[in-house]
């Protein structure tokens, strides 16, 4: 039996959740979710609590377990909560602003950068070296912010770059003198 997977998932008031041939469904107060599951898993809501049963021990379903749960989950406190991630710039002259819809990013290029976030996302700019990604859907905040960071990650020798909030750089010494 998966960990993960034996675990209901509890269902806070104010979220619904539709199950149609493998299609959930949640809805929140936030907003509303879908994911295709494999139709095979045994997904069964009861007094507030959802749970993922395997067909058979198979590897097969044996691995989509855990997903399974997980997925769904992500799809409940998404649509209760939210997710959000938090980048911090640094860098001299390496800055951010909000510019119309979208982000403007300035990090040493000899051009400012500017980006445009899928519309079920939000980018708050609080100061010129910190954003905040927020969203309901966990994979689009993750992949925006992953985005985001590619422009310029953190190097190794001065640390300079874009990075998540509580992400710790290895440094590296420079060069030494003869």
């Amino acid at each position: 039996m998966s960990r993960i997977g034996k675990l209901p998932v509890t269902i806070p008031g104010g979220v619904e959740i539709k199950i149609n041939n493998g299609l959930v469904q949640v809805k929140g107060p936030k907003g509303e979710l879908r994911e295709q599951m494999n139709p095979g898993m045994i997904l069964e809501v009861k007094d507030g609590l959802l749970r993922v049963e395997r067909p058979s021990d198979e590897m097969q379903w044996r691995a989509l377990h855990g997903l399974t749960r997980t997925l769904i989950n992500n799809m409940v406190v998404g649509v209760s909560e939210g997710f959000t991630k938090t980048l911090v710039i640094e860098g001299v002259g390496y800055r951010a602003e909000k510019k119309g819809s979208g982000i403007q990013l300035a990090l040493g290029f000899s051009h400012p950068i500017y980006f445009v976030p899928p519309k079920e996302i939000d980018i708050e700019v609080p100061t010129q070296n910190k954003i905040v990604i927020s969203g309901i859907n966990k994979v689009v905040v993750g992949q925006v912010a992953a985005k985001l960071r590619s422009f310029r990650p953190p190097e190794p020798y001065k640390g300079k770059g874009v990075r998540y909030e509580n992400e710790t750089v290895r440094r590296k010494a420079g060069k030494t003198a003869k």
